[in-house]
């Protein structure tokens, strides 16, 4: 090989690898102000998306914890236990569909995606996806995961994180959040420009039912990251 492509290729692996890390420690304390789902939403507006968003940062510490058990009940519910990555499930997912899907995602995997990275499904992207979230959790811990994907998941066109979706749909803030609202928001996330948490569809009620019970199996020591 060329020695200058070799050097090239070695220097392009280290930014590959390094960057990721440098921005991993960063945002361990520092609050993202902008993330990678965003400015592609930003760029390229999908129909529906409003020209003003809504987002209000908040501390794990400000949210009730109903909503992170209903995450964690509706989305992950190894997420105390995995270490990023669901092996399990991404093998189980790959067998049948034969690509990669948000089926197979933990809840790291997408804070992971929608704070550093762009929509995509290629191959590329879910390893460099997996990647990414073994270090968050070896840098960043369960509780800081959590926290940042309960501030910049969206949970409607433009809607983003807790705060502003217990606002907008229910007029409280998300320190007051009921264990039906929470499950509720929660039934948005796979799809959150389908599907609103109220008024209330067949489809919602039932799913909203269906995650309360699973919080009320798991119980509230499924958010103790200790």
């Amino acid at each position: 090989m060329n020695p200058m492509i070799k050097k090239l290729l070695i220097n392009l692996i280290l930014v590959l690898v390094g960057v990721p890390i440098l921005l991993v420690v960063f945002l361990k304390f520092l609050n993202p102000p902008i993330w990678g789902w965003k400015v592609a939403r930003t760029l390229f507006p999908p129909e529906g998306y409003p020209t003003q968003t809504r987002q209000t940062w908040v501390p794990l510490s400000q949210i009730n914890p109903n909503m992170p058990l209903a995450v964690i009940a509706s989305e992950d519910q190894n997420f105390p236990h995995h270490i990023g990555v669901d092996f399990g499930a991404l093998f189980g997912v790959l067998a049948e569909s034969g690509s990669p899907s948000r089926g197979a995602s933990t809840i790291t995997q997408q804070t992971a995606k929608n704070v550093f990275l762009f929509p995509s499904q290629t191959y590329i992207r879910k390893a460099y996806e997996l990647y990414i979230a073994l270090l968050l959790e070896v840098i960043w811990g369960k509780e800081r995961i959590m926290e940042v994907y309960l501030n910049v998941i969206e949970f409607g066109p433009g809607i983003y994180g807790v705060e502003a979706a217990s606002q907008y749909y229910f007029g409280i803030s998300a320190n007051r959040l009921s264990k039906v609202q929470a499950a509720q928001l929660a039934v948005v996330l796979p799809n959150p420009y389908r599907i609103k948490p109220t008024p209330m569809s067949d489809y919602v009620n039932k799913r909203t039912l269906w995650v309360v019970s699973q919080m009320n199996n798991l119980g509230y020591n499924s958010i103790n990251y200790q």
